[in-house]
């Protein structure tokens, strides 16, 4: 090879579809049990490092797992940062400890219940093996410290049990009957001790039948402690919470208001967004969505039940009612309906782990924006278009308010987000892919996946691509011919930062979800289900 040659690497095509395979299950039902309200999971998330994972419920209580197979093989953080994102091995979680963040309130200036449920949780950043996190219900906002403490107690005593007297009282050679020894002459305390000068006196090598006692650390336990409690900062129910990349602050957003804190001050906060009318006629939209940027500690976005994204820069204004960009999609001319606004809402919204795209979710797509082109979404997933016919249904029974989370992988490469049936979809969202899969968190893990058609390709500024797909019956049979049901919903899931692993909430059961890509020589090819690991747990 000459000095002056230039070697030009090949295109790489899009990647392979991942077959992913059961894991793990905490808190997984017994035929014929019925889950308690209490016990259903409603929030999830993993912390930066992938080590620990907390989920909430609707009990208030935060439970949280740690990774073990890093510490079963040695392994460490920094071998693993060193694999390839596909060939890394893959995460063990086993339950850690749980809290309860929060009780039922309620407010008698308003005769307001306010529920328990943790709305969303987020971790901060760890300092000297403790960890911190942030958990929300509606109203208000904590902080927590979970670090590990050594439990002391007090052992045996150095007293010779032969020579020990009575119940342990100091051996004495006085035969003083009086029953406060310490007023030598009867009277006041301030008088006897000015006669203690020289009264007292120990015989050499001191009392041998004195007991003191000795205090040991025999095991450590980890102990959760609320450091701060951010409240009375929000009359609507928050939905949102977001750390900021400066470590410092973060911000909880209602369905009218956004709010930036910090961590260190929890009796004010400042109010940056408010898009709450004059009038409340006048509304026509409300907040559903908030999120700080990975890196940009002076961005932000927001979503809006209109379907749009607002992008907001703090360098620009003390007040960012104002955005400095607006993400939105044009209606297609005669496909407006009654349930378009509805729809439309966009339900979350997660950055990509380098900040450039977001990802949206509503209710029957997910829609991936660059954040440098305004004019529509790079690429749209139809999640469930077979429930387009059943929109009525939907409507009826509330299931059409459904708030579906969303997540990319943290090379970027894949979105996923949940369905009816206790179902999530995985797309590819490079140039040239076609992978969608269904995927099934519970009940049968081992269930044959059928093939489901690739996504429709779409250019920028088009119309969002509607599929009808043969075989929607009425009676509850979706496109593949399995039965779907409104009651079983995935609503809440989280893709582990560094590898291809899916947390899910199916009901009060924590599912994980793998691709066992984990060999260095085996291609995402060579993906196969294998057998379940079931692990028992009392959610």
């Amino acid at each position: 090879m000459n000095g002056g040659d230039e070697v030009v690497a090949a295109p790489a095509g899009p990647p392979q579809p991942l077959e992913w395979k059961f894991s793990q299950v905490f808190g997984e039902r017994t035929a014929g049990e019925e889950v308690q309200e209490v016990d259903i999971i409603s929030a999830i998330e993993f912390d930066k490092s992938g080590d620990h994972l907390a989920t909430g419920d609707r009990g208030g209580r935060v439970v949280l797992f740690e990774r073990t197979d890093t510490k079963d093989h040695g392994g460490s953080r920094r071998d693993l940062e060193r694999m390839d994102y596909s060939m890394s091995r893959h995460p063990e979680f086993r339950y850690k400890t749980e809290f309860q963040s929060h009780e039922p309130e309620f407010d008698y200036l308003k005769s307001l219940e306010i529920e328990e449920k943790i709305n969303k949780i987020r971790w901060c950043q760890t300092a000297n093996g403790a960890l911190f996190l942030l958990s929300t219900n509606d109203k208000t906002i904590k902080f927590w410290k979970v670090q590990e403490k050594k439990v002391k107690k007090i052992s045996d005593m150095n007293v010779d049990p032969s020579k020990a007297m009575g119940n342990g009282g100091i051996a004495s050679s006085s035969n003083s009957s009086n029953p406060r020894p310490y007023l030598a002459n009867g009277g006041s305390p301030e008088k006897s001790y000015s006669n203690l000068s020289n009264d007292l006196s120990f015989p050499p090598g001191g009392i041998p039948s004195l007991r003191l006692p000795v205090v040991t650390s025999h095991e450590t336990s980890l102990v959760a402690r609320c450091r701060r409690v951010y409240a009375h900062a929000h009359d609507y129910h928050i939905n949102s919470i977001s750390n900021n990349s400066d470590g410092e602050t973060f911000i909880s957003a209602d369905d009218l208001r956004i709010n930036l804190w910090n961590l260190e001050i929890s009796n004010q906060s400042f109010n940056i967004i408010d898009v709450k009318p004059a009038n409340m006629e006048d509304l026509t939209e409300v907040i559903t969505s908030a999120e700080f940027h990975p890196t940009h500690c002076n961005t932000l976005a927001y979503s809006s039940s209109k379907g749009s994204i607002r992008l907001v820069d703090l360098r620009q204004s003390a007040l960012c009612d104002s955005h400095s960009k607006l993400f939105e999609e044009q209606e297609a001319p005669g496909s407006r309906s009654f349930f378009t606004e509805i729809i439309a809402s966009i339900s979350d919204i997660k950055f990509g782990k380098d900040g450039r795209y977001i990802l949206s979710r509503d209710y029957m797509t997910l829609k991936l924006w660059d954040i440098n082109m305004d004019s529509g979404p790079v690429a749209t997933f139809q999640v469930h278009e077979y429930l387009r016919p059943k929109l009525c249904d939907l409507y009826e029974n509330d299931s059409i308010f459904d708030k579906f989370e969303c997540c990319l992988s943290g090379d970027g490469l894949r979105v996923a987000t949940g369905s009816y049936s206790n179902l999530f979809r995985v797309f590819g969202c490079t140039p040239g892919s076609t992978e969608a899969s269904t995927l099934e968190a519970s009940k049968n893990p081992m269930r044959r996946q059928v093939p489901t058609p690739s996504r429709p390709s779409r250019s920028l500024g088009s119309s969002i691509t509607r599929v009808v797909r043969r075989g929607v019956d009425s009676t509850g049979i979706d496109a593949n011919g399995n039965s779907f049901d409104f009651t079983t919903k995935l609503l809440h899931l989280a893709w582990h930062p560094t590898e291809n692993s899916i947390a899910c909430a199916a009901a009060n059961s924590l599912y994980i979800r793998k691709c066992d890509c984990s060999s260095p020589t085996t291609d995402t090819k060579g993906c196969s289900i294998s057998s379940a690991t079931r692990i028992k747990i009392k959610m």
